[in-house]
């Protein structure tokens, strides 16, 4: 997600160069043709294009809503998994029946396994949201190419298998790397733990309670992750769009230019030098329009996939290491255990 201020002009404009060159060049084509090769033939009534502006106005509109709607339901459910995290290693910190001080090294020990596995799941579940599909066709893992410029995809860095290996014991992590949905292999590890400290007069019966029903409201909210992650946005909508997009695209200066040489005429009843060349603003004004479309267009369309790893995507790297911070910190971890948030280059938090 962009944090720098400036970014939607000046990044927008960077983002589209490459179409605004194009544009440029296509209406420039049509005026050369239309005005110095007297090819007059080349235009269409304006009013059928306008009803076609409208029609794609009203797609593309939808199309944003949609993509605004499921960004935002991707960081409301972070946002949850935020407040569950903390609720669930405050309400089993002050859950144990040891408070003895001849016992607190074990009570420790239990919350740090239960913290670093709570820690391994935020771990598992990011890296399954930037896990690549096919319909997420949008960016390189990088970025460079598309962006034009380099950011910090935490995940593309660094495998799973390094960033799990430390938090689990060597039995934990043979076995969930064998499941394929580890996160919820996670979960489930989380129980058992806490089964059995309550079999062993360890923890309080009622706190068992309170702490499986956050897991469930984790577990939950991992679901509602996942929903979003392997559901795309239904590509009949996104792909009707993107067509009359580019119909308007073609049609559009077809439309403009003879209103243009209309004006062009009235121009030169009171200065003729400027009425000779007015047609050729067609230009500008045309590259403008079709450039508002076109941005709305892939406005929507990197909005789709809200976990792709994009600078526009939910952060839910540097959401997951804030967690972590957090988790370390209410267990009393040194300092210098506690990882640092990830680096964000140009102003983009991943």
């Amino acid at each position: 997600m962009y944090t720098k201020r400036r970014y939607p002009f000046r990044t927008v404009l960077n983002w589209t160069k490459r179409e605004i060159m194009f544009f440029t060049i296509q209406v420039t084509l049509v005026t050369v043709l239309y005005e110095l090769l007297d090819l007059h033939w080349i235009q269409v009534p304006l009013s059928p294009v306008a009803l076609i502006g409208t029609a794609v106005a009203f797609m593309v509109g939808f199309q944003n809503n949609s993509a605004y709607d499921r960004i935002w339901e991707a960081r409301t459910i972070w946002g949850g998994i935020v407040n569950s995290s903390r609720s669930f290693i405050i309400t089993l910190k002050d859950s144990f029946y040891i408070h003895r001080t001849e016992d607190s090294k074990e009570e420790k020990d239990e919350l740090k396994i239960i913290t670093n596995r709570h820690i391994a799941w935020l771990t598992a579940l990011r890296y399954s949201m930037r896990k690549k599909k096919v319909w997420e066709a949008t960016y390189t893992t990088t970025g460079s190419i598309k962006m034009n410029f380099g950011y910090n995809v935490p995940e593309y860095n660094i495998t799973l298998e390094e960033e799990l290996k430390p938090l689990l014991s060597e039995a934990e992590f043979t076995k969930v790397m064998s499941i394929d949905n580890i996160p919820n292999a996670l979960i489930s590890l989380q129980s058992e733990h806490l089964r059995r400290l309550m079999n062993e007069k360890k923890l309080w019966d009622f706190s068992l309670l309170n702490l499986q029903q956050i897991l469930a409201e984790l577990t939950e909210l991992q679901g509602k992750s996942e929903r979003i992650k392997n559901f795309p946005y239904p590509k009949q909508y996104a792909s009707i769009a993107y067509h009359f997009v580019h119909i308007f695209m073609w049609l559009l200066p077809l439309a403009l230019i003879p209103a243009f040489g209309e004006l062009s005429l009235e121009v030169a009843k009171t200065n003729d030098w400027i009425g000779k060349y007015f047609i050729w603003l067609n230009i500008p004004f045309t590259v403008i329009v079709i450039w508002v479309f076109n941005t709305m267009l892939r406005i929507g369309l990197v909005g789709e996939n809200p976990f792709e790893g994009s600078p526009n995507d939910v952060p839910i790297s540097n959401i997951s290491r804030g967690i972590t911070r957090d988790l370390l910190q209410i267990i009393g971890e040194k300092p210098e255990n506690i990882p640092p948030p990830f680096e964000n280059i140009n102003g983009v938090e991943m």
